[in-house]
């Protein structure tokens, strides 16, 4: 949580940062050209440096004032002034860049990694720039092909299989991203063994819904030894029904629900989202999943009906089969047993009562209702940085963090 309140606060006050960097450097290359300059009189030497000093504050200010332009300007004065100042110019490209005007950005990265007289690692960053130059400015490929051949020079780049792993999983290219995850794995600090297992989970996916079950199977199995993520577990039941072992598709059910009973609508919510092609298999697979609901109804487990989540699942499978007055009566149950309650247990229950043709008491709880609605916004949300959708997501779209997936009941 603290890493993602950091890189906040970098984005809200990037101007800013880059103000700071750009002093730095110019303090830097001061006290380096002050006592191991090139050959230049005293005199020379002291007019560059008080030119320099002019320009970049003058950057710095048109940085922090928000006019990017301007010190773009500036900065392509210090490079004119003195173009041996390397680091001028991977500030410069990274203005560029964060102007958007990232075909000036690659030209620039590309000219420092032309240059003779520069060292090797000077190489290196500039190669990791020129990288993220094309992979933000939406050429992957040349981006995929830049970062390997950062790594080809130095594998122990962090960042950069990072931003690997990241590309590979936006394409969906489950094979690749697997690979860089492991390498990723065997460099950093952090356990990978959950995104993994995701992964894995993913590439599954593929071969269910092409009909692989042999393949979906054996990946499966390697999400597993990973580690046992609830997206692998969910898939495992999805698995058992098309093969009809409902005995095991109910152990893992009630497995999951003990585990997690907060997700018990987004457990089915998935499991319906099956996408098998073929009709007979669909139709079969649907016939087994009614018998699960059954189950589900029929849980007599303290630790799952006590959730709110079990209850709001319960009611709406009720419903869905025609069953309107137990579901009213398994709400009503509830929730006179629990007086204060999420806005959407009430909004079911006034539908309840309006579908049941208990119109007065409909409107007697809609008016108490409405004075003290709190809507929500979408049923899912990331936990690390807020992303919200209605679709289910095991990698968040914004942050990219794996299994950060949080619930809310929609209004």
């Amino acid at each position: 949580m603290s890493t993602m309140l950091f890189f906040n606060f970098i984005t809200e006050h990037i101007l800013a940062v880059i103000a700071v960097i750009v002093t730095v450097v110019f303090i830097y290359h001061y006290i380096i050209e002050k006592e191991h300059g090139v050959k230049l009189t005293k005199k020379y030497r002291k007019n560059i440096l008080e030119s320099q000093s002019k320009i970049f504050l003058n950057a710095t200010g048109h940085l922090i004032s928000g006019d990017k332009n301007m010190a773009i300007k500036e900065f392509l004065s210090a490079v004119d002034l003195n173009r041996e100042t390397i680091d001028t110019y991977f500030a410069l490209g990274e203005l560029f860049r964060s102007n958007g005007q990232i075909e000036k950005a690659i030209n620039v990265h590309r000219s420092l990694i032309a240059r003779e007289n520069i060292s090797e690692s000077t190489r290196l960053n500039a190669l990791k720039e020129l990288a993220i130059d094309f992979d933000k400015g939406g050429f992957i490929n040349k981006a995929i092909d830049t970062y390997k051949d950062v790594l080809k020079i130095n594998r122990d780049q962090h960042e950069v299989i990072q931003s690997l792993c990241r590309i590979y999983e936006d394409i969906e290219d489950w094979d690749m991203a697997y690979s860089y995850r492991i390498m990723l794995s065997k460099i950093a600090h952090e356990n990978q063994s959950e995104t993994i297992s995701h992964i894995l989970v993913e590439k599954a996916k593929k071969h269910f819904e092409a009909g692989d079950y042999k393949s979906c199977t054996e990946d499966l199995d390697d999400a597993f030894r990973f580690a046992p993520s609830i997206s692998a577990k969910i898939l495992q039941i999805k698995l058992y029904l098309v093969k009809e072992k409902l005995e095991d598709a109910k152990t893992i059910l009630l497995e999951l629900l003990n585990e997690n009973p907060m997700f018990a609508s987004f457990i089915f919510e998935s499991l319906e989202d099956n996408k098998i092609k073929d009709p007979v298999t669909r139709d079969n697979f649907i016939k087994k999943l009614s018998y699960l609901k059954e189950v589900f109804l029929d849980i007599e487990d303290k630790v799952v009906i006590s959730s709110p989540s079990y209850v709001l699942s319960q009611v709406r499978l009720l419903k869905k089969n025609g069953h309107m007055e137990q579901a009213f009566e398994v709400l009503k149950r509830w929730m006179d047993e629990h007086p204060s309650q999420r806005d959407v247990l009430k909004v079911e229950y006034i539908k309840l009562l309006i579908e049941t043709g208990k119109e007065k008491l409909a409107l007697t709880e809609t008016t108490s209702f409405l004075d003290n609605l709190n809507r929500s916004l979408t049923k899912h949300f990331c936990s690390q940085c807020g992303f919200n959708s209605d679709d289910i997501f095991w990698r968040c779209p914004q942050c990219h963090s794996w299994e950060t997936i949080q619930f809310r009941w929609k209004v």
